[in-house]
């Protein structure tokens, strides 16, 4: 084989693997986890540019009883599907919240997040996207000025997972906000 027919061979062959490498990331989580550490926590709030159903996300369910005392609404923030990215649009949710406990009724009182993941996708995999989504939404909540010392973050992957479907999948996919100790 000559230089050229090489060099082309091997232009093809990278073509190939980053369109099958982008589709496969599109549609399924991987299928190990990557050895380094976990990507760190953005507070850029992604919009939805494809519009996906919000029955294949995950939310961000604030218990009843914070609910109750910051006056707040059942409205939930989302993650979509193998993402820790919080949607656009649910950043009022969580400014809410942050005023809560900045301001409001819960003024000064401590926070917890925990992130949870559907079961698909290796253990290691789901505990760091679970950890990573807590992560996010404290990015957001200390970017709306509460005390990064308030809010405690923790994960846990996959473990109390019950889903088996899409639409059971999506309440698997969230991070519980409870008050903290």
């Amino acid at each position: 084989m000559n230089h050229t027919n090489s060099r082309i061979l091997a232009a093809l062959t990278t073509v190939i693997a980053a369109y099958g490498c982008s589709s496969a990331r599109a549609t399924t989580p991987p299928t190990n986890a990557p050895a380094s550490a976990p990507k760190q926590p953005t507070s850029e709030l992604v919009i939805n540019p494809n519009g996906k159903d919000l029955a294949k996300s995950g939310t961000i369910n604030i218990l009843q009883d914070i609910r109750d005392a910051c006056g707040m609404s059942d409205d939930e923030a989302h993650f979509e599907f193998d993402s820790d990215h919080v949607l656009d649009r649910d950043r009022r949710t969580l400014r809410a919240l942050a005023d809560c406990f900045v301001s409001g009724p819960l003024k000064g009182r401590k926070m917890s997040l925990v992130g949870h993941a559907d079961p698909r996708g290796p253990e290691d995999y789901n505990l760091a996207l679970a950890g990573r989504r807590a992560d996010n939404v404290k990015v957001i909540l200390v970017a709306e000025t509460m005390a990064e010392g308030n809010v405690a973050t923790t994960s846990r992957g996959a473990m109390d997972a019950t889903g088996t479907d899409e639409g059971s999948w999506a309440n698997d996919r969230r991070v519980d906000v409870s008050l903290g100790r």
